[in-house]
């Protein structure tokens, strides 16, 4: 698999990364481990994970595959802090003190003495962003990331803590934004990318599959064992269930009909391919899902065919 440099950073990173946000929960250790495998086995080397996937769990299955399935050095970790869910509510907290705490309880689950990237989340807007900054520096002086990132921030709110994490001055340098980009959401092509573009940032996909629905799986209903019909992720795919979006799985279905391909992989090559994303993150609910997206290994969409999509897609 095609190695990318993450932005600034000296990580060579996978064009495509494992995302396990259904670890512990929706996929068991057994599938986990034979997705793994499968993965590294295909050449991909960066790991997806937050604290607050599955409460933990997420992060503790990985931690119990290193040193026994995969050696340490065989990946690179990357996780995120400043989510939490109390009495079923989302809580954010990206305070100094709570950020190194969540980070601190990542790497005991993982088992590891350091991450490769430690990403914030999201913004807070209750917390002064010189105090979430803070944490940075110090996770990364005490040697307990190597790089920092940022996810689901503005294009003002990245340029914002770039700007004031200038390495000039000591500062933890910001090297990534994890960002949602796809076929069907499209937003930070408009702001977010050319910040990064500018600032030399690396761009992290998820959801480049529009949350499962540009495989087509959805078109005829909500199949039983599909994310959309799971009672933890229902709402998280629900909203591309719109007129919109099956325009445009409709032409992604056409251009994969006349290509040979399948609808994931005219979707995903899309996103893995533009200007400026150094990874797009797949998940899978089994490893057999995941042979099936790795396969996009093999694909570069025709010219014709990008603009085609560009066009039916624009926002």
């Amino acid at each position: 698999m095609e190695l990318r440099t993450l932005g600034n950073s000296g990580l060579r990173v996978s064009r495509l990364a494992l995302g396990t946000m259904t670890w512990g929960r929706d996929t068991d250790e057994h599938e986990a481990a034979d997705q793994l495998k499968t993965f590294l086995d295909a050449g991909g080397n960066l790991i997806d994970t937050a604290a607050v996937y599955g409460d933990g769990d997420s992060e503790r299955v990985i931690g119990g595959f290193l040193g026994t399935l995969v050696a340490r050095d065989d990946l690179l970790l990357a996780t995120k802090a400043g989510i939490s869910f109390a009495s079923g509510e989302r809580v954010v907290n990206n305070s100094r003190t709570s950020l190194l705490a969540d980070l601190d309880k990542s790497l005991n689950r993982l088992g590891v003495e350091s991450v490769d990237l430690w990403q914030v989340h999201t913004w807070d807007e209750n917390v002064p962003l010189e105090e979430t900054l803070s944490a940075m520096d110090i996770a990364l002086s005490s040697g307990r990331t190597r790089y920092v990132g940022v996810s689901n921030f503005a294009a003002w709110q990245l340029a914002r803590a770039s700007t004031l994490q200038n390495p000039l001055f000591g500062k933890a340098q910001i090297v990534s934004i994890q960002s949602e980009y796809s076929l069907l959401n499209r937003d930070i092509e408009n702001e977010i990318m050319p910040a990064c573009s500018e600032m030399n940032i690396g761009t992290l996909a998820w959801s480049p599959l529009g949350r499962g629905v540009l495989t087509g799986k959805y078109r005829g209903g909500t199949p039983s064992d599909s994310r959309g019909a799971s009672p933890h992720f229902s709402g998280f795919v629900s909203p591309y269930f719109d007129e919109r979006s099956s325009r445009i799985v409709d032409a992604v279905c056409v251009a994969a009909e006349g290509l040979g391909y399948s609808p994931l992989e005219v979707a995903l090559s899309w996103v893995r391919d533009g200007i400026g994303v150094s990874s797009a993150i797949v998940g899978a609910r089994t490893a057999a899902q995941l042979r099936g997206i790795l396969t996009v290994e093999e694909i570069l969409l025709p010219d014709q065919v990008r603009a085609a999509l560009d066009e039916v897609s624009a926002v």
